[in-house]
């Protein structure tokens, strides 16, 4: 189960199934299996092509932000005194930040960061760059005169690296555990 993480108490929750293999077959593979059973392979690859790229992006989402949390107690991120690292949605659903660093949780005392994850083909552009901006202010406890941003993408990014405090790629997260 996942909460919200910010200074405000919520009783909002995500629930995430642990296996990730259970994950991929409950997501697309037990359609594309349907499919197939059939004799209809064709089918069962459209479903496949057209659901992988967002399962990949929810998939990676938890792993990110061990990695960033590991990476904090590291010393290697820019913030200090980051514990936590988790995300933020509101109720209506409409507004989710996949990023937020704090200093506990569920229940911070302090946000130092917010970001985003863009695990896609295309690279993190000045387009969702004005999204997080945007967004990250709705975090409560999250101060854009001294929270952060970071940026975590699969295919680089577009923007220059003085208008986040992170960005971070593939080759990051993999080296942010020890080893």
């Amino acid at each position: 189960m996942d909460r919200p993480l910010s200074t405000r108490p919520s009783k909002l929750a995500q629930y995430r199934i642990a296996d990730s293999n259970l994950r991929l077959y409950l997501a697309i593979m037990r359609d594309v299996h349907q499919q197939v059973l059939r004799g209809r392979v064709q089918a069962g690859q459209a479903i496949l092509t057209a659901r992988w790229s967002s399962w990949r992006g929810t998939a990676v989402e938890p792993i990110i932000r061990e990695a960033l949390t590991n990476a904090a107690f590291a010393g290697e991120l820019p913030f200090t005194g980051v514990q936590e690292v988790g995300g933020w949605w509101n109720r209506q659903g409409d507004t989710e930040i996949d990023l937020v660093g704090a200093d506990r949780g569920p229940i911070a005392t302090t946000v130092m960061f917010a970001g985003s994850i863009k695990w896609q083909d295309g690279p993190f552009d000045r387009h969702h760059l004005a999204t997080l901006r945007r967004d990250a202010p709705v975090i409560p406890g999250f101060d854009p005169a001294t929270g952060g941003l970071v940026v975590v993408s699969r295919s680089g990014t577009d923007i220059p690296s003085g208008e986040v405090d992170v960005i971070w790629g593939p080759d990051d997260v993999v080296h942010s555990w020890p080893g």
